[in-house]
């Protein structure tokens, strides 16, 4: 952007700034203390004949106008306040009235001085000549003895920047605060000592003995205001002494705006506080003004000049700053500021000469202080928001046994510390906006507090803050409890399925109450009547419990069977007729993964019956048919052999809680002797042991020579009443004889009969012997 552009831009935030200061300076026009001026400008002219006869005729004709327009002012309309443009017009026009009169004064002086025309602008060079040596003295020697200070306190101020930068103890932001409080208080210190030795120098050695003049006072309490400001922008921009810097800028930038500034506050301080009096007193007090005029228009284009030459490098910088900000509130605030800065240092060096200009009694005192009041406000808060941000803006870390215990408490506060800070930033902002507008008298601070409204408003944000702390900590606190319950290596172990599952639903429970609560209380805290609320959301409910009965049904079920026990995550259950591994349970439906891998999701009111097959224990119920002609007693023997073989097995045997249990015959079947066995094992490993015993069964019925008969038929062909039954032939083909025992080929006799059974395969499909439930979730 070229400084042909910026003008308009510049010209648009003075005046910004002269509507902004409007306020201030019209309250400082009624102030006892502005007229001042007035007063001293008042004596002179009745000290003087020729202005005193004029200031007399002046205000008899003002009275004479006065008693002839008495009648018509006494019809006429009671003048109503003005408007606020009209306001704005008037102070602007008020205030290039008074920057007018200066510069036609200081032009009106100059001539005089140069031509000889004012009398009381004589000048003694003798007198001069003596003042300026004397006071030239005093300043010498007070310099001097403050440089020589200086450079002997110089390894304090070293030793103090180690120890902040490099020092063991405390947080960084805390050492660096401590050590520039220290090193704030040795140049204090300095100072002072420099100031109590310029005053016993101008007292005891220069001019007369004993006797402070005035020029030399003047200097030395200039000298005393102006190194204490001085010290104060070293606070900010300690160019060698990187530990005792408060602002984040490097050596190279730190000493050149430190020697800008103070270049900038010792021109206009000197210029005013000690040049300007001594002209007035010695010359002309219209020359002193003057020239006060003067060196406040040079400093305001001197540091014009140093803020446009310096408006890209500090944009730059400001944009880094911007890039490793964490906060995007952060990032766009240090953005704008790096595109605007030198259109708020324009409008603020306007600001102070046209303050000084209109006002130059109190405009000095005036900026001064508020300008120390906004950079202490600035420098609090963000030294406010760096001590948090390091002192828990960073990563929290919880002890090894705690985080053993509560494995979630430290991300959940790694979440949440974040977010307050952010707040706490905000506030923060805005306590330096409201104090910074209160230094410049924008905003009466301590009048709004004082009033109702702030202070509701105050005491509402509080009660807000300590609600949401509160709810936050009885969060935290339930959380981590429940955490803890759920933890296997807190001491209690691994905990069951039914303690997980209600666990988690108390937790959401929680927290679907907490926050609904807390927004109720906050809403009633602000002042918003909770009342209908509360009635509506009642109504609300009702309606959905009669619009969604299928829906309350469910939850209510679910409750009932979560209170009950009835199945956990993990179970193998039958709901619904479905059977397989419960994966997910909520307070409204169960999923359920069948064997074939096919995920079902059954809702509860669907349910009426829950079969749970892992309940402390289970049983491998079989049942293993032997052929009639073989002993039972041998199949019983060999059925407890295969049993001790399944106790040895390492896979198997810790998955039996008892021994066999043998029922005995329970039935006699068509084609089989059926003997029941019953083998209790640990839940959910019933079908892994029905399957390996069902193994060890079959071998060792084969090695006993005991059959396990397929179903087979008996054919009877039929009968006469006299008993009589007709002849069949059947001939069934072998490979080498046939059934009777006849070499194959050869016919029988076909006067010999034959009868014969013969079995007939049948391909049957039988249940398992569990019942027809195998493991869904079991690979065994």
């Amino acid at each position: 952007m070229s400084k042909t552009r910026l003008l308009p831009l510049a010209l648009g935030w003075l005046v910004i700034a002269l509507l902004a200061f409007a306020g201030p300076a019209l309250a400082q026009s009624s102030d006892p203390g502005a007229s001042a001026p007035a007063n001293a400008a008042l004596a002179d002219m009745l000290e003087n004949p020729e202005t005193r006869q004029q200031l007399i005729d002046q205000l008899r004709g003002m009275a004479d106008a006065a008693e002839s327009s008495g009648e018509q002012a006494s019809t006429a309309p009671p003048v109503k306040d003005p408007s606020l443009p009209r306001q704005l017009a008037e102070f602007t026009s008020h205030v290039a009235g008074d920057i007018g009169l200066q510069v036609g004064l200081l032009y009106g002086t100059l001539t005089h001085l140069f031509t000889g025309g004012d009398e009381g602008a004589s000048i003694d060079l003798a007198m001069v000549t003596s003042a300026a040596i004397n006071l030239g003295l005093v300043i010498l020697a007070t310099f001097a003895l403050f440089l020589i200070i200086r450079r002997l306190v110089r390894p304090v101020f070293t030793r103090l920047s180690l120890w902040s930068m490099n020092g063991p103890a405390l947080q960084p932001l805390l050492r660096l605060v401590i050590c520039v409080v220290l090193a704030a208080l040795v140049d204090v210190l300095v100072v002072a000592l420099a100031y109590i030795g310029g005053n016993l120098l101008a007292t005891f050695v220069v001019g007369e003995s004993g006797a402070l003049t005035t020029r030399a006072s003047l200097f030395l309490n200039a000298f005393l205001v102006i190194e204490l400001l001085k010290a104060g922008v070293r606070m900010l921009f300690a160019s060698r002494y990187e530990g005792l810097r408060l602002l984040p800028v490097n050596a190279e930038d730190a000493s050149y705006w430190n020697r800008w500034i103070a270049r900038l506050i010792g021109l206009a301080g000197y210029g005013l506080m000690v040049v300007v009096p001594l002209i007035s007193a010695y010359l002309s007090p219209t020359l002193g003004q003057s020239v006060g005029t003067l060196i406040m228009i040079g400093a305001f284009i001197y540091a014009v000049a140093v803020v446009l030459r310096n408006r890209q490098r500090l944009r730059d910088s400001l944009h880094r700053q911007a890039a490793r900000a964490s906060l995007s509130a952060s990032r766009v605030a240090l953005t704008l500021l790096g595109r605007t800065w030198h259109l708020l240092a324009i409008a603020y060096f306007f600001m102070v000469l046209v303050l000084t200009l209109t006002r130059p009694a109190d405009a000095l005192p005036f900026v001064l202080l508020a300008t120390l009041e906004t950079l202490a406000a600035v420098l609090v808060g963000l030294g406010a928001s760096k001590f948090l941000t390091q002192t828990i803006g960073r990563r929290i870390t919880l002890q090894d046994d705690l985080r053993q215990k509560l494995p979630l408490l430290e991300a959940r506060l790694n979440a949440y510390i974040p977010k307050a800070l952010r707040v706490v930033r905000i506030v923060l902002l805005v306590l330096v906006v409201m104090v910074s507008l209160n230094a410049w008298q924008v905003f009466d601070l301590a009048g709004w507090y004082a009033s109702e409204a702030g202070r509701g408003l105050v005491a509402r944000l509080f009660s807000i803050a300590v609600i949401l702390l509160v709810a936050l900590a009885i969060w935290l606190v339930l959380a981590s409890l429940i955490e803890h319950k759920l933890n296997p290596a807190t001491g209690s172990g691994e905990p069951s399925s039914r303690a997980q599952t209600l666990l988690s639903l108390f937790r959401n429970a929680i927290a679907i109450t907490l926050i609904t609560v807390t927004i109720m209380v906050v809403l009633a805290e602000i002042g918003i009547n909770i009342g209908p609320l509360i009635a509506g959301a009642g109504v609300l409910g009702l309606a959905i419990g009669f619009g969604a009965q299928k829906l309350v049904q469910d939850i209510i079920t679910g409750v009932f069977i979560q209170v009950e026990n009835a199945l956990n995550v993990g179970d193998v259950v039958t709901l619904g007729g479905i059977t397989g591994t419960a994966e997910r349970l909520s307070i409204r439906s169960v999923g359920l993964r069948d064997l074939s891998g096919t995920y079902h999701i059954v809702p509860f009111s669907s349910v009426d019956t829950v079969s749970n097959y892992m309940r402390e224990f289970a049983y491998h119920v079989g049942e293993y048919g032997i052929a009639y002609r073989e002993n039972i007693d041998e199949a019983i023997q060999a059925l407890h052999a295969a049993f001790d073989d399944l106790s040895e097995d390492e896979e198997q045997k810790a998955n039996l809680l008892e021994p066999l249990e043998v029922a005995g015959v329970i039935a006699l079947a068509d084609s089989s002797v059926n003997i029941r066995v019953r083998i209790k094992t640990t839940p959910g490993t019933q079908w892994a042991v029905g399957r390996a015993y069902n193994r060890l069964v079959k071998y060792h019925f084969d090695d006993a020579g005991i059959e396990i008969p397929f179903p087979h038929t008996t054919l009877y062909f039929g009968a006469d009443k006299e008993g009589g039954a007709p002849p069949a032939n059947l001939r069934i083909m072998q490979e080498d004889f046939t059934i009777d025992g006849s070499p194959a080929g050869q016919p029988k006799h076909p006067e010999t009969p034959t009868r014969s059974t013969s079995p007939v395969s049948k391909e049957v499909h039988n249940q398992d012997d569990d019942g027809g439930v195998d493991n869904p979730g079991s690979g065994n």
